[in-house]
Order: structure tokens, then sequence, then C-alpha cells
């Protein structure tokens, strides 16, 4: 069976919302994951991912915070209620070091990295949420 075209253009208007979604989504796991008492990182480490993001920008344009990209997949053929999320671009800090933090210890830069992995990941899942909020409402379409 083909592709109907209200599938299509179900799974387009959905895809129009990501930046939107992402934006939101990048705010809420920011929170959860780096504010309040039980923050995964001190105010210092987190300070050292801002100035890594800070001097990656500068080198290549391309950081660690707002760097992560998105997608919203399904399988085929089309079925717009198997709609995912899925982080298609997780930042990472590069082995080859950055300004000022050239010795930055490898275990701190893979603890870091996995963090990183983990915030995307959790951006990914609240998309997710918001993608089938959309698609609830947009059922009898």
């Amino acid at each position: 069976m083909g592709v109907t075209d209200s599938e299509r253009q179900r799974l387009q208007r959905a895809r129009t919302h990501l930046e939107e979604w992402k934006f939101d989504a990048r705010a809420q796991a920011f929170t959860e994951l780096f504010e309040g008492s039980d923050a995964a990182l001190t105010d210092d480490e987190l300070l050292v991912l801002d100035r890594i993001d800070s001097d990656l920008t500068r080198r290549n344009g391309i950081g660690l915070w707002d760097a992560d990209e998105y997608g919203i997949v399904t399988g085929q053929p089309v079925d717009t209620s198997e709609l995912h999320v899925v982080c298609t671009y997780h930042p990472e800090i590069p082995y080859d070091g950055f300004r000022g933090e050239e010795s930055l210890e490898e275990a701190m830069r893979e603890e870091l990295n996995d963090l990183l992995w983990n915030y995307c990941e959790r951006v990914a899942e609240i998309i997710q949420t918001d993608l089938e909020s959309f698609l609830e409402s947009t059922e009898s379409d």
C-alpha cells in the first residue's frame, strides 16, 4: 500500500514544529540536568563546558550547546502512528584539545561527553512527547 497524501502531510506538518519543540526541549533538559541541588555538574564544571563551547564556536562555528540536531523518522512505508524523534548529531568535546583546556583529563572529557550524550537523548525524549501530543491532536485529520 502506498503512502497517502494525508500521511505525508501529517509527517510534514509534524516536522514544521520540530524547531519550536527542540527549543523548548533543550531548555527543559538543561534545567533538569544542570540546575538545582541535584545538578549533574558543579558550577565550575559547567563553566568548563561553556568555555569549551565558546572556543569550539570561535574555531569552527560549531560548539556544544545548540549544535545537537534532531529528526522525525518513520519506517517504510510511512506510518504516521509510528513516528520517532532521533538525535542525528550529538556534539562532543574533541580529543585534540581547545584553548585554555588542553590539560583536560581524558576521564573528564569522556564523562562530559557522556553527559552531553544524555542531554541530547533527554531532549529527544521531550520532543517525542510533544510529537505524540501533536499526533493525538491531529488523529482525525
